[in-house]
């Protein structure tokens, strides 16, 4: 069972940044897939961003419209994880992050860590 471990959640002020980290507990491997997906209060799971490993470096990156511009979302595959750089946050980017991975055609998810932007 692969488990995932995310980190760096909490409260932020509008326009400011957070850094959520995402560990597995397995190596990533080509065309595996990891990604950040979100759940507001009332709303629907969504996709944030994913990031799809190719050998040494990246071979796709997806993202949300919302994400565009203010997102980014990298792989440290030495370290099995995978990191998304919030910038300019909003109010409407408070809810729950979720890091999800695809390996092997096996869909996992961590736990959640809660992001709130507000004054």
């Amino acid at each position: 069972q692969v488990q995932l471990v995310e980190s760096g959640g909490g409260l932020v002020q509008p326009g400011g940044s957070l850094r959520l980290s995402c560990a597995a507990s397995r190596s990533i491997f080509p065309t595996d897939t990891m990604g950040w997906y979100r759940q507001a209060p009332g709303k629907e799971r969504e996709l944030v961003a994913s990031i799809t490993r190719d050998g040494f470096r990246v071979l796709s990156t997806r993202y949300a419209d919302s994400a565009k511009g203010r997102f980014t979302i990298s792989g440290d595959w030495a370290k099995n994880s995978v990191v998304l750089q919030m910038n300019s946050l909003k109010a409407e980017d408070t809810a729950v992050y979720y890091c999800n991975a695809l390996f092997d055609r096996i869909q996992y998810w961590g736990k959640g860590t809660q992001v709130t932007v507000s004054s």
